[in-house]
């Protein structure tokens, strides 16, 4: 058993991208936040599956292709396998919760050049 507070992390960009709260050993738990333009590239898990649960802002995630315009409540489950890129396309700043399950630490495979 553990507590922590997020003002214990830092976000791994300085003031955006994911901000660990927890990595292991069975789930990862993160806030991600992104300031308006900023994307983070596009990759895919082997083993893990990932959720995004936007909490402020609006955010694209696209998944092997699809663009989803995702708002505040919005919940998105992605699949070990696909595809996927988020990229804040509007004015303001964006947060939301990235969990991952099970976790496997180096389990994040980068693709190079994505389009959608």
């Amino acid at each position: 058993m553990f507590v922590i507070n997020e003002n214990e992390r830092e976000y791994r960009f300085g003031n955006s991208g994911p901000k660990y709260l927890m990595r292991g050993p069975r789930s990862g738990f993160a806030l991600v936040q992104f300031g308006p333009g900023e994307d983070f590239m596009a990759h895919y898990h082997n083993v893990m599956e990932e959720n995004f649960f936007i909490l402020e802002g609006e955010v694209d995630i696209v998944v092997d292709g699809t663009v989803h315009h995702l708002v505040p409540g919005d919940l998105i489950h992605i699949e070990p396998g696909e595809v996927h890129y988020v990229a804040n396309k509007g004015d303001v700043a964006m947060k939301m919760i990235s969990t991952l399950a099970p976790f496997q630490d180096g389990d994040k495979v980068e693709v190079e050049n994505y389009t959608y």
